[in-house]
């Protein structure tokens, strides 16, 4: 029994990461975001002027701190595997900035005021920590997902990601489809 529900955790775990990169670069194409760059035009992932959002970050202001102060954008928080667990997404785009998200001496909460919550990532047997903890690289994607047992946490209630001194609030859980409806 064990043996199976880890395998469906993997196995979930797997296709989420995949519908999230198929997801992303559909958008990226349905948003006109795909550009050819001559070689000597060439600029800093800093310098470009529009930063995207969507609608986990509340507005283009705190998705421009984000790039900012942390290094990252296209964040997201998602209600996933029926609303047990919420996975908090990024991609980034300066690794010095990021080193902080993916440091494995820091304990990520993911907290709910609103609520009094503070929800932590579990860590499964001959797995572990459901959180990428490697040195951050420019370009990827990177993500952690938060027990949410009792579902407390639901789409549409707006949370903060805390990780040592990364502090990232006022975010909008995501439904991880469109029609599931918030409460």
């Amino acid at each position: 029994m064990v043996r199976k529900l880890k395998y469906l955790l993997r196995a979930a775990i797997s296709s989420l990461f995949l519908s999230t990169l198929t997801v992303t670069m559909l958008t990226q194409l349905l948003h006109g975001q795909e550009k050819l760059v001559a070689p000597g035009n060439v600029t800093s992932p800093l310098a470009v002027p529009h930063v995207p959002f969507g609608s986990t970050v509340a507005s283009e202001h705190q998705a421009m701190m984000l790039r900012r102060l942390w290094g990252i954008e296209d964040v997201h928080i998602r209600s996933v595997a029926s609303g047990s667990l919420i996975r908090f997404s990024y991609r980034v785009v300066d690794a010095e900035k990021a080193k902080v998200l993916n440091d494995k001496r820091s304990t990520p909460y993911l907290v709910d005021e609103k609520r009094g919550l503070a929800l932590q990532v579990p860590s499964v047997d001959q797995v572990g920590q459901l959180r990428q903890v490697s040195i951050p690289q420019s370009g990827r994607e990177y993500w952690m997902a938060f027990s949410n047992k009792g579902k407390s946490v639901i789409p549409g209630d707006r949370v903060t990601v805390v990780i040592g001194t990364f502090r990232a609030p006022d975010l909008v859980v995501e439904a991880s489809y469109p029609r599931q409806n918030a409460r």
